[in-house]
Formats: C-alpha cells, structure tokens, sequence
C-alpha cells in the first residue's frame, strides 16, 4: 500500500523549483516506492513567490515564516533550499520538530554548522539527505565501483574541477551569495563543496591539504529588487565582493594517492565544466558532466600506449534503469535530483540512509574549512571532522 508523505519545500529559487519537480516525477520513476510526497506547504520571503509556486505545482498551503512549516503537522519531510546562512538554523529546527530533511549543500556556512544540523538529524531520530547531486551519476557510481574492485590499480592521482561562468559577467548581482555572513565562503561552498564530495566518494577521506584562492571580480552592483538564481544588475550601489571567486588546493588521501581540487565561478567560456580523472597504476577513469553518462577508461596490462575507450551507462548502472531502457540513452541534471528524492523518501520508508548523509556534509565542509585556514596561512592543513 502506497502512504501519502506530507512534504513542505523552505525557499523557492531555482533549486526549490528543482526539488519540487523531483517530487512530482517521483511515482513515474519509482511507482513501486512505498511514500508518495503530497505538497503541502511552500515557504518564500519574497512577496508573491510562494504563492506563484502553490499555483503552479499545487502545494496547499503558501507562507513567508519557514516557522509555520517547523509547527505544522501536516507536514513530515521538508526540503531546505534556503541561502546558506539560514541551513543550521532552518535544519536544526525542523529535525527538532519531528521532520525528516532533505537540505542542499554546504549544510550552512562551517564544519560547525553541519555538524549541529547533523548532530539534530541523529538526535530526533530522523533521516537527513544532502543535495550532493553528482554523485548519483549513474557513470560515476560505476567509476566508483570500477576504482573500488582494482580495475585500474591502486589510485595514484586525481584531478577535480569545477569550472563555471555564472559569475563572471561584471554586472552579475550583488546576492548573498557574494557576502560572507550570508553566504560564508564563495566558490568554497558553492561548487568546491561538490569537489570534496565528490573527491571523497570516489577515493576515501582527504587528511591534508594545501590552497590557494583569490576574488576576481572586487566590486558588483546591489541589486535594486528580489532576485533567483544569478541575475545581472546595473545601477545599485557597488558592494565589495567578500568571499573568493577561484581555489586551487593539492590534497593528500588517507590511501596515499594525492590530488588536486580546482574550482572557479568567473570561468569566461566555461559552462558547467565539471568531471575528474582518477590515475592508478594500471590504468584510468575520465568523466565529464557535461557527457554525464560517459565515462572514459583506460585498463588493461600494456601500461605504455594504452588506449582509451568510452564506456556508457546502462541500465545495470546505478539508477539509470529507473529512467532508460537501454545504454547511451541521455539523462540530465534534474533526473540526478530524482534519484536523490527517491533515496530520502526510501530512506524514510525503510529508516536507513541512502544516498548523501548530513555525516557526508560534514567530511566536505570540513575539507572547506581547513581549505580557508589554509588560504590564509599558504601552509598545509590537517582536515579535522570531528
């Protein structure tokens, strides 16, 4: 029998509409899932947002207070896809009222602010996911497998990146997301956090590192209205940039191997130029987001002159049977959003993670931190989680 799960989204910018759209397409994917979210109430400070979003996706109930969602009944997960500075406090109160989270990354602006958001998850009992989204890649779960069973030897080096253009038009906005209270690190949070998640999925723990970042673009224009996502404004007054713009970081893993993280958000001619390549001493494994479900290996016992050859996510590949029927069929980025849907609403079902954990927020804003630390002094930093 299929329960009704009473589901409330706090914030509605770009990633709230994302949220919401994952649970709609929940029972197309996934009829045999034994919660099926009911939209009960969306939460928006912004004038007239929330209620545009009860319009249009059918949420039976639209506020301003995310504090009316934590006291509701009604409501038993919630989606926290609020700025960052507003994670621990929104995260902590809902787990403390009874309410199952799905929250996006970084889990607010420190380690500390995960862990208290963590250590309310663990507390009331109830199960918490993180928008980790990339690591639901059916090709990436394969590459993690593919390292994991010795394919390409043991790891030798890594390289991560994350290249992206969404702030480098000179009259993008002024938002949170460039203010340290609000916002706390830049590029960090944003899309480094993604890097160590991703870093530490395919390899293990990092336990040291070195970094470097630097702000680009100094100065942007307040913007004059409310604003979604990343909009250009002229004609507000300047505000200095806080927070960094670009990082650089060598890492060093637990197993040995060694890497280097890559992030930038003012990467004039790059969209969305994520991936990684994962070298050992057999061989090797290259993805590209942008080829999201192709991975390039290299394996075999030639070592010199080895060739290189595309392998494609199939049915047999993570999730991609829930939404392909056969191999080299394209998913996208919202389908990664579904798939960590249908892992919260599971774990809730059968009280047992699934997917990215507030434990998983922790380990990467950790690896943030002691990648600031480590920006201020130019000296190598032990990664502490605990």
């Amino acid at each position: 029998m299929v329960e009704a799960l009473g589901v409330a989204v706090v914030g509605f910018g770009w990633m709230g509409r994302v949220h919401t759209q994952a649970y709609a397409r929940l029972p197309h994917h996934y009829p045999r899932l034994p919660l099926r979210p009911r939209l009960v109430t969306v939460a928006e400070e912004v004038p007239g947002r929330a209620e545009e979003a009860a319009a249009q996706f059918g949420f039976a109930r639209a506020v301003r207070d995310w504090r009316e969602v934590a006291a509701d009944p009604r409501v038993q997960a919630v989606s926290i896809t609020a700025p960052n500075f507003l994670h621990r406090e929104i995260g902590v109160a809902m787990a403390e009222a009874g309410k199952h989270i799905w929250i996006e990354k970084p889990v607010g602006l420190s380690a500390d602010d995960a862990r208290a958001v963590a250590d309310a998850v663990a507390k009331a009992g109830v199960q918490g996911t993180v928008g980790f989204n990339y690591r639901n890649a059916p090709a990436v779960e394969t590459a993690r497998e593919l390292i994991a069973s010795g394919e390409i030897g043991a790891v030798t080096h890594v390289r991560i990146r994350l290249f992206s253009d969404y702030a480098a038009h000179p009259d993008g906005a002024l938002t949170w997301r460039y203010e340290r209270e609000r916002g706390g690190s830049g590029v960090l949070g944003d899309l480094a956090s993604h890097g160590a998640d991703l870093a530490r999925f395919l390899l293990g723990d990092i336990t040291s590192l070195t970094a470097d970042t630097a702000v680009f673009v100094p100065e942007r224009a307040r913007p004059t209205g409310a604003t979604a996502g990343h909009a250009l404004a002229s004609g507000g007054e300047p505000g200095p940039v806080e927070n960094e713009d670009y990082v650089n970081c060598l890492l060093r893993f637990a197993s040995g191997a060694r890497g280097v993280l890559e992030a930038c958000r003012v990467s004039v001619g790059e969209q969305n130029n994520y991936g990684f390549e994962v070298h050992g001493t057999k061989g090797a494994v290259f993805w590209d987001f942008r080829r999201m479900n192709e991975l390039a290996v290299s394996r075999g016992t030639t070592y010199q002159n080895q060739p290189v050859s595309t392998v494609y996510a199939g049915p047999g590949d993570g999730e991609f049977g829930a939404f392909q029927p056969g191999a080299a069929n394209a998913m996208g980025y919202d389908d990664l959003k579904v798939i960590e849907a249908y892992r919260f609403l599971r774990s809730i079902a059968e009280g047992t993670p699934y997917g990215a954990t507030l434990a998983d927020a922790v380990h990467s804003a950790a690896v943030l931190d002691a990648t600031a630390r480590s920006a201020e002094s130019g000296a190598w930093v032990n990664v502490a989680v605990s």
